[in-house]
């Protein structure tokens, strides 16, 4: 693939993609009307670009980011819905959710993520897979699987005991506690936090001294330290099952329920096991 191909308008349906000088390719996720919220469209094409992205001669470096007021506020309703009710739908963004994750860590390009406002789902697991993520102070980072009623899957289990420590793992992803920019760089989640009003300035001054450097020693670095995430690929891939069997299950409608009509959830008192 070519950059004139992977910058097409349209070729990545609810991306944005742009290739500056230097070689740094911005992505940014864009949905005006749903605070950047990923439909099956944008879920698939947020799992393929970055196998493209591998695949392109002349990207040295990567940014992505949110347009308007968030980074991503994550799946919508509708794609929530279609998974609890339709099996192939649910098979299909399962391999799509294995494979963003998987592409995200195997792409051998240096991904800086600008994270600003919410950052939730699909864009949450973009955000802290990248290999260097900052964000803004006023930040919201929350992974909302078990508001919803399901397992932490997509990203959480391979990497946020990795950057935390296990222990700040399982109170936000068994709680749903929102982590703000601030917390989630003193807590180690992210590499660094600014103020809102410098966030891009950073991220763009990251970009280019990872698109200035030595390709090789750069995307080389990156291979052999994604190894501790490879590695953890057992814990990851039981974590997606285990959420995706959740979407056959009565809590996933009544979490999806309760989220439209904005209210606590009533979740059945026990479970099977």
């Amino acid at each position: 693939m070519n950059t004139t191909q992977l910058t097409a308008p349209g070729a990545y349906p609810g991306l944005h993609l742009q290739l500056h000088g230097g070689g740094i390719l911005e992505v940014v996720i864009r949905n005006d009307r749903t605070l950047n919220s990923v439909n099956a469209d944008a879920h698939r094409a947020l799992t393929r670009v970055w196998r493209d992205i591998d695949d392109t001669p002349g990207v040295r470096s990567v940014l992505v980011r949110g347009e308007g007021r968030g980074f991503s506020s994550g799946g919508d309703f509708t794609l929530i819905e279609e998974m609890s009710s339709d099996f192939t739908a649910l098979t299909r963004v399962w391999k799509e959710a294995r494979d963003l994750v998987y592409n995200v860590i195997n792409c051998s390009k240096p991904i800086v993520s600008a994270i600003h406002g919410p950052c939730v789902g699909a864009g949450l697991a973009v955000a802290l897979l990248a290999d260097i993520s900052i964000t803004a102070h006023t930040a919201r980072l929350l992974d909302g699987h078990v508001r919803l009623g399901v397992a932490a899957g997509d990203h959480a289990a391979i990497i946020w005991p990795l950057l935390c420590g296990l222990n700040k793992a399982k109170y936000h992803l068994m709680t749903g506690e929102p982590v703000s920019g601030i917390e989630a760089e003193r807590i180690g989640l992210v590499s660094l936090t600014v103020p809102d009003d410098e966030l891009l300035e950073r991220a763009w001054k990251v970009a280019r001294q990872l698109a200035s450097g030595s390709p090789t020693a750069t995307r080389w670095t990156k291979y052999a330290l994604n190894n501790w995430l490879r590695q953890a690929g057992p814990t990851f891939d039981a974590s997606l099952a285990l959420e995706f069997l959740g979407f056959t299950g009565p809590d996933v409608r009544e979490g999806l329920s309760s989220l439209r009509e904005k209210r606590e959830p009533n979740f059945a008192d026990d479970a099977p096991l």
